[in-house]
């Protein structure tokens, strides 16, 4: 349980919010290139941390993200022309480039110096693993980009599914970070079966196990944490476990345990205090699906189930479109995609879950944690400007790996799946700590 201090700490990321310090000293997925990847396209409106911003790709291919509002009058630049490599007010004609320099004032004359002394504020961005990603931080504290987990080599096959959704960017990440609840609110997708580990097929997950009660343990890092969910294998239970390890990369990130076919990552971004961005993401070599395949597995589709701003058909507005025969004749939620079974638990949750009230159980060490380190991290932002996961000598994101198998009884599971480079780092800070005692 959190106090209201506490939760507003956790949630809150608009204005001078430590939160929304910590998010914005991490590079930030603005918009997915697919949506501006056509030069002097269609400039794109995107709102995160409460800012409103407008995205757009110039004549010479370059991206731009600058205020949404028109320094002149305040008009939205979203509506504004895009040529001749900058975007051009439609009221009085005031024409902006991706770096925020002023180009043109068509209703001032050609002698005024006006233009030389406005800016628009522009955002730093980089193109890379099928986002564009925008620092919003202090730029004195940029950090150079880093490769995403989900992008452990520049030729990982990358397909994104993208849905805006209508409440607190924690309470879904919240969703990532519990294992116990797919064996339930997923059971008619991840379905038990007589397999050696985790498969993907067009249609369903399967995993080798029936026990809905996994035990739960948490190693925290500093990143964020590794955890794992300990169940009972169907085949050789008395000698195996079935181990599944999720980690959670602060301050947004999630990477659950992987299948046969692709591994799979979440990203939880921040529109404002009461709406995210969610992104869920198969990556690996050439078995991950294609991104509509994905899509479609997902009931994601850009037309079919959100519209091209991703904006999801199925709200609470019309409870889902939840098929209540469909639920009779065998479904287990009446709503089809892993994604949109979660928004209706996340949704319903209000826009900005309370969490001084709720009882929790043993299945809930993950969320437990993942409250407990964020609104330290939140006090600490507060208190010296460190934001968590942004120090130097951490091990790249892109070297964090999950876990799923099933492997014999007593088997470590803080090191399984472990890339050389995070076990090297949990080495040297062993030793560290050892010589410190």
């Amino acid at each position: 349980m959190l106090t209201k201090e506490e939760n507003d700490q956790l949630t809150r990321v608009e204005r001078d919010a430590p939160m929304g310090g910590i998010m914005r000293r991490h590079w930030l997925p603005a918009c997915l290139i697919e949506e501006v990847e056509e030069p002097d396209g269609d400039p794109v409106k995107i709102r995160i941390l409460g800012e409103d911003l407008v995205v757009f790709r110039d004549s010479e291919g370059r991206v731009g993200v600058i205020d949404e509002s028109c320094p002149h009058r305040k008009a939205s630049l979203v509506f504004g022309r895009n040529e001749e490599c900058g975007l051009r007010c439609l009221y009085h004609g005031w024409k902006f480039d991706v770096e925020g320099n002023c180009v043109d004032m068509s209703s001032e004359p050609p002698e005024s110096a006006l233009p030389e002394k406005v800016k628009i504020k522009a955002y730093p961005v980089h193109e890379q693993a099928g986002f564009v990603w925008v620092w919003m931080g202090p730029k004195e504290e940029m950090t150079p980009f880093e490769a995403p987990v989900f992008q452990p080599s520049p030729d990982t096959r990358i397909s994104i599914a993208k849905i805006m959704i209508d409440c607190n960017w924690a309470q879904i990440l919240e969703g990532a970070i519990d294992s116990a609840h797919s064996s339930s609110l997923h059971s008619s997708d991840m379905v038990p079966a007589r397999v050696a580990g985790a498969q993907a097929n067009d249609q369903n997950w399967l995993r080798p196990s029936t026990d809905k009660a996994p035990r739960l343990y948490v190693d925290r890092t500093p990143w964020g944490f590794r955890y794992s969910a300990i169940r009972r294998p169907i085949q050789n239970a008395n000698t195996h476990e079935y181990i599944r390890t999720t980690l959670f990369i602060a301050p947004y990130t999630v990477q659950i345990p992987s299948n046969d076919q692709y591994n799979v990552a979440i990203m939880h971004i921040p529109i404002d205090d009461t709406h995210t961005a969610f992104h869920f993401i198969a990556w690996g070599g050439e078995t991950v699906p294609s991104t509509e395949s994905w899509r479609k597995f997902l009931h994601a589709q850009v037309g079919i189930d959100v519209d091209k701003h991703f904006i999801k058909k199925r709200t609470r507005a019309n409870n889902y479109l939840q098929d209540r025969q469909w639920m009779k004749l065998g479904n287990f939620t009446g709503v089809p995609g892993i994604p949109n079974q979660d928004i209706v638990m996340w949704e319903t949750m209000g826009p900005i879950a309370s969490r001084n009230d709720e009882i929790l159980g043993a299945s809930d060490l993950a969320v437990v944690e993942f409250r407990r380190q964020m609104v330290e991290a939140a006090q600490t932002f507060a208190k010296t400007g460190k934001a968590i996961g942004a120090f130097e000598g951490r091990v790249p994101q892109n070297r964090l790996r999950s876990f799923e198998g099933v492997v014999p009884k007593g088997s470590d599971w803080r090191t399984l799946g472990c890339s050389d480079e995070e076990l090297a780092w949990k080495q040297a800070n062993e030793a560290k700590s050892t010589a410190a005692e």
